[in-house]
């Protein structure tokens, strides 16, 4: 079946697409994968949302969009879309069931994930004292100790903006060497709420209700000793989730979707990139609404000049 538009994810970009893309009487049609509603449905309270002015959980946020996409009629399927076919219009999907569908204008908003430790507890405890964005969730650490694991950039500039509100930020890095660039490690150096701990990697996040501590292995003697802490920020990247595009669509060094500047459109008419699989700098549910709805009017004056 031959659509106007079909959109690819189902976070705050997708979402807002959606409601905008319905509204222009598109009828789009949303694959929203089989965790819909993208990284906030990890996060706990979302204090910085327009409009909530008493804050509201990630996983209700994600309920309302997805609500209000529906309100206006956007055929909404809880099914990942496993390759894609953008050599020739219309645009052609498949589903990891192998069902094709086609479109005129795609529309994608997969999203980025962010990289995890992958260690006992961190699972169980997300949202309860384990984050992936000090941005989203440092406020919740006033007057608290925290625990930022990495050595990057990403790594440096968390544990710098946590100091913001944590009374200690302990940095652990697996190396005796920081892959971030040497502006950002002075910066955090010299801050006096920042603690180094180096040769060691994470082993292990306590807690039961919520974050109690971390077990750390030294790499060098391979001591193991407990760090009580509140909460555990976990800086070692994201992966942007863009593997089916990249026999088709511009990327950058880190497999970001490489857009023209001022607008959502690739480097193939009539497809557009939303939210976090095209941003890698600001990383937040509002910019990824704010290009989502950039999206939906680009591909709807994208069709209109068509006709």
């Amino acid at each position: 079946m031959l659509h106007e538009v079909i959109i690819i994810g189902s976070g705050p970009a997708g979402y807002t697409a959606a409601i905008y893309a319905a509204r222009a009487e598109l009828k789009p049609l949303m694959f929203s994968g089989l965790q819909p509603g993208g990284q906030l449905m990890l996060t706990s309270e979302v204090e910085n949302w327009p409009g909530e002015a008493e804050g509201v959980m990630g996983p209700d946020l994600m309920e309302k969009l997805k609500r209000q996409a529906e309100r206006f009629a956007t055929d909404i399927r809880q099914e990942e879309i496993a390759k894609v076919d953008f050599s020739k219009r219309p645009f052609t999907v498949v589903t990891t069931a192998g069902e094709e569908q086609q479109a005129k204008a795609v529309i994608i908003a997969t999203g980025a994930s962010a990289k995890w430790l992958n260690v006992p507890g961190e699972k169980e405890l997300q949202g309860k004292g384990v984050s992936a964005c000090a941005t989203c969730d440092g406020f919740f650490f006033r007057g608290k100790e925290v625990v930022v694991v990495g050595g990057g950039d990403s790594a440096m500039e968390e544990a710098t903006f946590l100091t913001r509100f944590a009374t200690k930020v302990t940095l652990i890095h697996r190396s005796e060497s920081f892959r971030a660039s040497k502006i950002m490690l002075e910066r955090a150096q010299k801050n006096p709420k920042i603690n180094f701990i180096m040769n060691t990697v994470v082993e292990q996040i306590l807690g039961s209700d919520k974050v109690s501590g971390v077990r750390l292995r030294n790499m060098t003697t391979q001591a193991v000793t407990d760090l009580t802490t509140d909460g555990v920020f976990a800086a070692i990247g994201h992966v942007p989730n863009t593997g089916i595009f990249k026999d088709f669509l511009n990327l950058d060094q880190k497999q970001y979707i490489i857009t023209q500047p001022g607008s959502t459109k690739t480097n193939i008419e009539g497809v557009f990139a939303a939210g976090d699989v095209a941003d890698h700098y600001y990383r937040q549910a509002v910019t990824a609404a704010g290009t989502g709805c950039m999206a939906a009017l680009d591909a709807e004056r994208w069709l209109a000049s068509q006709e």
